[in-house]
């Protein structure tokens, strides 16, 4: 996603199957509605404009711990930081704002829903932490773990090898003829 989306307090990780979610304008009621919708280990995506909202606070954390909710991604505002942390709710949004939303417009959950310039659909996966949020389609997931684990093994292999002394440059293959060098005088 974006960078834009960024976790609301430092340590905020989840990875989970998203439950997409559109608020109505300056509205959060299918915020509600999800939370009492969502199957238990979800990760509620919502997209909510304007985002200068508090879409989410203290009370919907509450509730959707409750429920089995695993965490929030919102391109929106969340309130409540220091709650959100000391619940160990795991969140990440465009921004922190105070003031609240309406709850009486309606909006949609489940299906799609634009969050960070990526159409996330229900069911698709996200894995979010301090480097940022990601994406998995669904149908890519089972492929996506596996070269996740190629990769980590090869890097493993990789930072044991710098410990003993190569360089980047010798185990990436890279060609630095192309670096100028300045010549001390």
């Amino acid at each position: 996603m974006h960078p834009r989306i960024r976790a609301a307090y430092p340590g905020a990780a989840v990875a989970g199957p998203a439950y997409a979610v559109t608020c109505a304008p300056a509205d959060n009621l299918a915020v509600h509605a999800a939370v009492v919708e969502a199957p238990v280990g979800s990760v509620l995506v919502v997209a909510a404009d304007p985002p200068e909202r508090g879409y989410w606070g203290e009370v919907l954390t509450t509730a959707a711990q409750t429920r089995g909710i695993a965490g929030l991604v919102i391109d929106g505002g969340v309130r409540d930081v220091a709650a959100l942390q000391h619940h160990g709710f795991a969140v990440f949004s465009s921004l922190i704002a105070l003031q609240g939303a309406q709850k009486r417009a309606g909006g949609r959950i489940g299906g799609t829903a634009a969050v960070g310039d990526v159409l996330v659909d229900t069911g698709d996966w996200i894995v979010a932490d301090a480097d940022g949020v990601t994406v998995i389609a669904r149908p890519d997931l089972a492929a996506t773990l596996d070269r996740g684990r190629a990769r980590a093994d090869k890097e493993a292999g990789i930072f044991s090898r710098l410990k003993e002394g190569a360089t980047t440059v010798e185990l990436l293959g890279l060609d630095t003829s192309s670096v100028a060098r300045s010549r001390p005088s």
